[in-house]
């Protein structure tokens, strides 16, 4: 049987009610965060060595546009193996051993010869680090309750924007410490590996396997976790759930262009943003670096005060639907009217205060990553998350394609601006078409 699975199937335990429960469930996440926020440090080496890299391969730019886009053809691709992997397997172990996998790719990363090896090397640590996300998901429903996986989802996806603002600065250092962008690629990976191994020993074992995990905790992640699949045991329709149910329902789909239009936004201006305000607003690279950091800073600081809103708002009986629709809304809502305002900034000053507040409502879709076990069988959260993470990735593949066309035939970034305002409605329509309370395969 699997062990993904069956982590929670335990006898009757005998609890004193007298011990106050652990809090290792929210150690657990703290740590994720750290292993997420690394995950996008390493995604950001290649972009800040890249002109190092550039001239001392002297690679054409058409090439390094492949390159650049090369990382998510194997991310993107790898998505829902990785769920199913974590489905099946232990997920602790399988997000463990992807970000050891990862951290030797990026090491051998530092002694690439030419463009096909960084282009090679580059797909596979897409590969490698694809499992973290869909594995994290898998986490979630295994150590927390359905009140407290807004919490959970934000506190593990902000470290995406912490990751992206804090990239940089670690970069340039290591390349300052480690004698240019080999060394900090090698750096980069040993820093992965150590913090994969730290991360390993909190959250080795799951809730029941656990031995810094007490059991009054264990009880209170096991009563949570029965009560929530025992209310799906009532609505269910007995019929056993395949993939072809999942394709037909209403949930799965929106579930998947809610998070693409998400990512769209994010991504877009995660690659193009430098840009844009290298153009509008003439700053030189020191100066994007800190507007990057306050601008993905307030991203990290709005995802977390979203996630705590939210299971705020639950534990006072707040209905899930109510909850997540208007939290979600508010999100795209506010993304689209923050981009828009930036289409009319006239000073360094309001680029930077509207970028901020897209940040910071847009990265409360986070919560999206608490979908996926809301939506779907227990047996399948890690592949439903690994086919959300899918459709935002190809998001990852097109957008900064797209966005560079529109720049170049348009020599404006007003059309391309216009496209994230399209995604921020987008993603608070979909996202209000999504009945959270409903399992795929209930009868409710």
């Amino acid at each position: 049987m699997p062990s993904g699975n069956t982590s929670q199937k335990v006898s009757e335990p005998q609890v004193d009610l007298t011990v106050k429960p652990t809090n290792i469930r929210w150690r657990v996440f703290i740590m994720l965060l750290l292993l997420v926020t690394i995950n996008y440090v390493d995604r950001a080496v290649l972009s800040i060595a890249m002109p190092e890299i550039q001239k001392d391969l002297s690679l054409d730019p058409a090439i390094v546009g492949l390159i650049l886009s090369s990382f998510f053809w194997g991310y993107a691709l790898m998505q829902v193996p990785s769920g199913w992997l974590a489905d099946k397997y232990r997920p602790d172990k399988i997000v463990f051993g992807a970000a050891f996998a990862w951290g030797i790719v990026q090491m051998m990363t530092g002694f690439i010869t030419g463009a096909k090896s960084l282009m090679f090397l580059r797909v596979l640590l897409g590969i490698t680090e694809a499992p973290v996300m869909p594995g994290c998901s898998k986490l979630q429903s295994i150590w927390l309750s359905s009140k407290e996986r807004g919490r959970g989802a934000t506190i593990i996806d902000s470290g995406a924007p912490l990751g992206t603002a804090v990239g940089g600065p670690i970069i340039i250092a290591f390349m300052a410490w480690f004698g240019g962008w080999r060394g900090a690629l090698i750096g980069a990976g040993i820093l992965t590996i150590v913090i994969a191994w730290l991360v390993w020993r909190v959250i080795k074992g799951g809730p029941n396997g656990n031995p810094n995990v007490n059991e009054a905790e264990r009880e209170h992640i096991r009563q949570a976790l029965e009560e929530e699949y025992e209310e799906h045991k009532r609505n269910a329709t007995g019929i056993k759930i395949g993939a072809k149910d999942y394709l037909k329902a209403r949930n799965f789909w929106c579930m998947c262009l809610g998070w693409f239009s998400f990512n769209t936004v994010f991504y877009g201006l995660m690659t193009w943003g430098p840009s844009y305000l290298a153009k509008t607003q003439n700053l030189d690279i020191k100066a994007i670096g800190g507007s990057i950091l306050i601008i993905f800073g307030s991203g990290f600081v709005g995802e977390i005060i979203g996630g705590w809103i939210t299971d705020k708002w639950r534990d006072k009986g707040g209905n899930f639907n109510r909850v997540m629709r208007t939290m979600l809304s508010i999100a795209g809502i506010m993304t689209a009217l923050s981009i828009f305002l930036l289409s009319k900034s006239t000073s360094v000053t309001m680029a930077i205060t509207t970028l901020s507040f897209a940040l910071f409502f847009l990265r409360w879709g986070g919560l999206y990553w608490s979908v996926p076990a809301a939506i779907s069988q227990r047996e399948h959260v890690g592949t439903i998350g690994g086919c959300m993470n899918f459709a935002g990735n190809i998001a990852g593949v097109l957008t900064p394609i797209y966005i560079g066309v529109i720049v170049s035939l348009t020599d404006s970034y007003f059309l391309a601006l216009m496209v994230f305002v399209v995604a921020g409605l987008l993603l608070a329509t979909v996202s209000s078409l999504i009945n959270y309370n409903k399992k795929i395969g209930s009868a409710n």
